[in-house]
């Protein structure tokens, strides 16, 4: 895969911009890669769910081109909000990536894939799917606000947000 920006080069190319940076939190809740794709980006798509990955499942499902979904999973440690066949849907898809304040499953199979993806933790554990949750809501985690329609970009560096785009992907 090849890297096509760089979070560090992004803040400082911008520093006339108001770009947020996810701060890693004093708990140990710091996002990790799982997906092939080490730097992605793009226009925001929100969701928020707890141990409930419907929405998700169906967000994944319909045209990502140029965004990224940002899943507010309330940092949930039960159960994961993506596994492998989802991922393989956000692909088929052709989302960006996916930044999920919660847990994965599949890490094995979702590594192989085309797909930026950071995430708190994996857990083998699937989610409930009782068709709950919020779509297009402004989320808050790591000291950012995640808003649909933002940028987001995220790499091995960390993940940061901006009411504009900064780069073309």
């Amino acid at each position: 895969m090849t890297v096509a920006f760089v979070t560090c080069d992004l803040l400082d190319d911008h520093p006339e911009k108001d770009i947020q940076t996810l701060i890693p939190s004093l708990d140990g809740r710091f996002f990790r890669s799982y997906g092939a794709r080490k730097s992605f980006g793009g226009q925001i798509v929100t969701v928020k769910c707890f141990e409930d990955n419907s929405r998700v499942k169906e967000l994944l499902a319909t045209d990502g081109k140029g965004k990224v979904l940002v899943v507010d999973g309330g940092a949930s440690m039960r159960c994961a909000l993506m596994g492998d066949m989802i991922a393989e849907s956000a692909v088929k898809n052709n989302w960006n990536g996916v930044i999920i304040y919660g847990c994965v499953r599949d890490v094995d199979a979702i590594a192989e894939l085309d797909l930026g993806v950071h995430a708190l933790a994996s857990i083998p554990q699937k989610s409930n799917r009782k068709g709950i949750g919020e779509v297009d809501v402004s989320l808050y985690f790591g000291s950012v606000t995640f808003s649909s329609g933002d940028y987001v970009y995220a790499d091995n560096n960390g993940i940061v947000v901006s009411k504009e785009k900064l780069v073309d992907l």
